[in-house]
């Protein structure tokens, strides 16, 4: 196996993935306001299981488990109810968070246990019935119209895509905190949070 049929798969793998990983959504967003406030500790394990989560329904996807997803779409239908209702309170949260803003303090850095954090986390990526059809079934779609072993190339460089942008994304953020020691940076962000979340969830009922 030479160069070209190893290298680009996976460049193209890792492209693919960013595309789909780095437009705006709830778990972004999450992610992006947790970064600034949050501690090492708890971002690490948000990003984290973003990142796992993602190299999970990809390979899920290559091995053919999107295929079994398409003949049973009553559990996508329950996710979305489920997801519908946590995007819509998680939502009005943040819009009351954004008429009631803080300021970023050393004392202050992040409200959430490491615990909640994880459930956030987790309800944000699997209750998402777009993470099914985008990463479990289009990444595995798209894995499989490679070769038999170019495939798996091509998913080491998604799931390397996912890696570098949840890591960037969640670490990356603290360079934001001298701006975020200012009430009006927070009123912004939450209002934004806000309007991604109620969007999506509003999105997720209607079915669009």
């Amino acid at each position: 196996m030479n160069l070209a049929d190893t290298l680009l798969p996976a460049l193209f793998g890792f492209g693919t993935g960013l595309a789909l990983i780095i437009a705006i959504g709830a778990q972004n967003a999450y992610i992006l306001r947790l970064g600034i406030e949050g501690k090492n500790r708890t971002v690490l394990a948000a990003v984290l299981i973003c990142s796992v989560s993602d190299a999970v329904l990809i390979l899920a996807g290559i091995v053919g488990i999107g295929a079994l997803i398409r003949t049973a779409p009553v559990v996508l239908v329950v996710v979305q109810v489920l997801g519908v209702g946590f995007l819509l309170s998680y939502g009005m949260f943040a819009a009351v968070r954004a008429f009631r803003p803080g300021v970023l303090v050393a004392a202050a850095i992040t409200h959430e246990s490491t615990r909640a954090v994880v459930a956030t986390t987790l309800a944000l990526t699997w209750l998402n019935p777009h993470v099914y059809l985008d990463t479990l079934i289009f990444l595995g779609s798209v894995a499989n119209q490679q070769g038999a072993s170019e495939r798996w190339w091509w998913g080491a460089g998604a799931i390397t895509g996912s890696f570098v942008w949840f890591f960037a994304l969640g670490f990356g953020a603290r360079m934001l905190r001298p701006l975020f020691a200012q009430r009006s940076s927070w009123r912004v962000l939450d209002a934004f949070i806000a309007v991604v979340m109620i969007a999506l969830g509003v999105r997720m009922a209607i079915g669009v």
